[in-house]
């Protein structure tokens, strides 16, 4: 169940931070920001 939550948020983040960036260096923010999400939810 936690797993599911997890994946959903990341896929989540993954959707909206895959819009928003537009450089080489947003998309290494935009990972980051979802490891860092990631390490709060578990």
């Amino acid at each position: 169940m936690a797993r599911k939550l997890i994946l959903a948020v990341t896929a989540g983040v993954l959707a909206m931070s895959a819009t928003a960036c537009n450089t080489v260096q947003g998309v290494g923010e935009d990972v980051e920001s979802v490891g860092e999400a990631g390490e709060r939810a578990i």
